[in-house]
């Protein structure tokens, strides 16, 4: 049991300790990623392809692929047009 160690453990291993740049460039992009998740589920759940999405929202298919497999930093006023114009509900932010 000595070589178990936590979720938190392995990434202060792995990408630094907390605040290190290194540890804040992974957790941007794991937010990243997570964001793309939950446009993904959203999108399906409203029974569109990402064409439909994109059509709907003046982008590109390709673009909305590249936000939800979370290799695309996405702008506030881009999210809030995919959420808002796309599916037709809002965006909460919280900054904690």
């Amino acid at each position: 049991m000595k070589n178990i160690t936590s979720y938190n453990e392995h990434l202060d291993k792995r990408y630094g300790m907390i605040g290190s740049e290194k540890r804040t460039e992974f957790e941007i992009k794991a937010k990243a990623f997570a964001i793309g998740e939950i446009l993904k589920d959203a999108r399906k759940e409203a029974k569109m392809t990402q064409q439909d999405l994109a059509n709907k929202t003046g982008t590109r298919k390709s673009f909305i692929s590249r936000i939800e497999n979370g290799h695309s930093d996405i702008q506030l006023s881009t999210l809030y047009r995919l959420v808002e114009i796309g599916f037709g509900k809002k965006v909460n932010l919280t900054i904690s």
